[in-house]
């Protein structure tokens, strides 16, 4: 309805600030409200549409964070400030997206002010976050504000099942995403289900009396490094395609040092995934238990693991429960801040089992 008001404006506003859960459609609807802006007035609105879906459009520009927790001042000096200063190339405006703007610190934001302020008449900025308390309050007060409210996650459990996973499966992957589509469905597949096996098995360790595997969070670890390996991976796959169809040896070289870079940045972003949403999961398997321990057994996300959780929480400390829920969620806030991912890890589970480790 706020989109659709907009567009229907002679003149939109000049900066959206879309906000709400991961996986609840803003990417999408960015792509979408970009496309209509740079469609109007186009002689064939189609052609523009289709190529800004296919991100190939000049007068769209997206920028995603390069730190895997922080936007970096060359994320928005040239491709972003710079830019706004020169005229469309072919459509009647100039559209920006910039992803996660949350990790945006307070140089980058004052880099950017001023096109927040007082952007040439035909620049719009569209900017994404999942977490709208994160955002710099004078780029938050610049903007008109899109909310996008979680998925029900009945809806998100119905459409797993149409894709054939099963019903259980579905709902507890539906309820433990937290209203984030995109989660829910890897949470339902393959990797997803290795990376619940690895949490739970660290989970485990800490609820046993006994000592169990000598590092039990060291599967989250590798799943970690294992998918950082492959994001790198998927970038050298494009540098040697891209590669190939450039003859000219300077040329080439500057696409090495590119390539190079993105695939260390990818690398990195996926590790920090993997590991943020092991230890979300983690925060989330000890609420599930402070659930039980207290007989609201209704409010479980894990409704898959609803019995061996109820055998896990008979007898156990309410109190110590919720206080592992919360070293789990310090730790994954930690490890924003670059700390040894291993010693960070090995501290947590050694004070989750100290604090939970026998029952009473």
């Amino acid at each position: 309805m706020v989109l659709g008001g907009a567009l229907a404006q002679e003149r939109p506003s000049h900066a959206f600030l879309f906000h709400g859960p991961a996986g609840t459609g803003k990417r999408a609807a960015a792509r979408a409200f970009a496309a209509e802006l740079l469609a109007a007035g186009a002689a064939d609105p189609h052609d523009v549409r289709l190529r800004v879906q296919h991100g190939s459009h000049p007068d769209l520009t997206w920028v995603r964070p390069t730190g895997a927790h922080v936007m970096r001042v060359d994320d928005v000096e040239e491709p972003v400030v710079a830019a706004a200063s020169h005229t469309p190339f072919e459509a009647l405006r100039r559209v920006f997206v910039l992803e996660r703007v949350d990790t945006m610190n307070d140089e980058v934001a004052n880099r950017l002010l001023k096109t927040l302020e007082e952007p040439p008449s035909y620049v719009h900025l569209i900017l994404l976050t999942d977490q709208l308390g994160g955002v710099i309050d004078t780029v938050v007060s610049r903007c008109q504000l899109v909310r996008f409210d979680p998925l029900p996650a009945a809806r998100i459990a119905a459409d797993l099942t149409n894709e054939g996973i099963d019903p259980g499966s579905a709902e507890a992957c539906a309820r433990l995403a937290l209203g984030d589509g995109g989660r829910a469905r890897f949470l339902a597949g393959d990797e997803g289900r290795a990376l619940r096996a690895d949490v739970e098995a660290l989970v485990r360790a800490a609820l046993a009396d006994a000592d169990g595997a000598a590092e039990p969070w060291r599967g989250l670890l590798d799943r970690a490094e294992e998918r950082r390996e492959a994001a790198e991976a998927a970038v050298e796959d494009d540098k040697r395609r891209r590669l190939e169809l450039e003859p000219k040896d300077r040329e080439r070289r500057m696409l090495e040092r590119e390539f190079d870079e993105a695939a260390k940045r990818e690398g990195r972003r996926a590790r920090t995934q993997v590991l943020d949403l092991g230890l979300e999961l983690a925060t989330l398997a000890f609420r599930d238990l402070v659930c039980l321990a207290e007989g609201a057994p209704e409010a479980v996300l894990a409704t898959d693991r609803a019995d061996s959780l109820r055998a896990a929480a008979q007898a156990r400390d309410a109190r110590r429960l919720r206080q592992a829920a919360e070293l789990c969620e310090d730790t994954r806030q930690s490890l924003q801040l670059n700390v040894q991912e291993d010693l960070a890890l090995a501290s947590l589970s050694l004070r989750l089992r100290r604090l939970v480790g026998s029952p009473g």
